[in-house]
């Protein structure tokens, strides 16, 4: 499968799944242009992306022999999205390729959730990916192609307790996902979301998660969470890779997925086989 010629924008792709992205997008051919917001978040107990993040995520795609660039732009904020986008265009042509990948994680039930920390969620994870896809519209409506991969979740298909602002953006996701689908379903451009189960990045291996995942364990370490991790996932891993999630982002923008649209596709280790969505 080869991307010779495309370009592929990338949210949060300092590192974790946007990086892993960045590198497999670079491998099949793509030019890639990457932003992370580099600054921390109140509500999230674990720290963000950097700027020096940014800069090795790029120097990683250098070394495979494509172009990169990266950019400080925080997704909650659509003019910098725009501007990242526009900046990608005027220096590579065009953007043929979404990855709308930013995400944050944190936890609380509905009955303790801070209003802040329900916004935040929302504008990062759901209001995000609208301005990416809105950023990028346009441009590939004009040229007849675009490939937009959104990430959403196995929460997205799933109730989730003490995470419901999670959940439910990463549910708003897929109808997002959905209805842009069917609105670009004749100009050439797809619109298409993955779903993983738990990845092995600095989202879920963090003291916080481990606390969650082990209620009233007193300092809670990831060698005690592992398998914790492993019981809520049918084929007993405690995680997937992020590699294992490019996989189907790469497949998702290559010719071989041009008449896949609307759809989701869950990395999850049998964890959606759970429900009928």
């Amino acid at each position: 499968m080869s991307l010779e010629g495309k370009v592929a924008f990338i949210t949060g792709g300092a590192r974790g799944q946007g990086r892993s992205h960045a590198i497999a997008l670079a491998e099949a051919g793509a030019d890639v242009v990457v932003c992370d917001v580099a600054a921390d978040i109140a509500t999230v107990k674990y720290p963000m992306g950097t700027s020096a993040e940014i800069e090795e995520t790029v120097r990683l795609v250098e070394k495979t022999g494509r172009r990169a660039l990266g950019f400080v732009a925080d997704v909650r904020d659509r003019a910098a999205v725009q501007k990242a986008v526009d900046d990608a265009v005027a220096a590579f042509g065009k953007v043929d390729i979404l990855c709308a990948n930013a995400g944050i994680f944190s936890r609380g039930t509905v009955a303790e959730l801070s209003d802040d920390a329900w916004h935040t969620m929302l504008d990062v994870n759901l209001t995000g990916v609208f301005n990416a896809i809105r950023a990028v519209i346009p441009g590939m409506v004009e040229r007849g192609f675009g490939r937009i991969i959104a990430t959403s979740s196995v929460a997205g298909k799933l109730g989730a307790p003490n995470m419901s602002h999670y959940a439910a953006a990463k549910w708003g996701v897929i109808g997002l996902v959905k209805s842009a689908a069917m609105e670009l379903a004749r100009t050439g451009v797809t619109v298409n979301a993955v779903c993983p189960t738990n990845v092995n990045t600095m989202m879920l291996t963090n003291d916080d998660m481990y606390s969650l995942f082990l209620p009233g364990a007193e300092a809670p370490t990831l060698d005690q969470a592992v398998p914790v991790f492993a019981s809520t996932v049918p084929m007993g891993v405690p995680w997937v890779e992020p590699e294992e999630v490019s996989a189907a982002v790469v497949f998702l923008a290559g010719d071989g997925a041009r008449f896949i649209t609307g759809e989701t596709i869950a990395v999850a280790a049998g964890q959606t086989a759970y429900n009928a969505g």
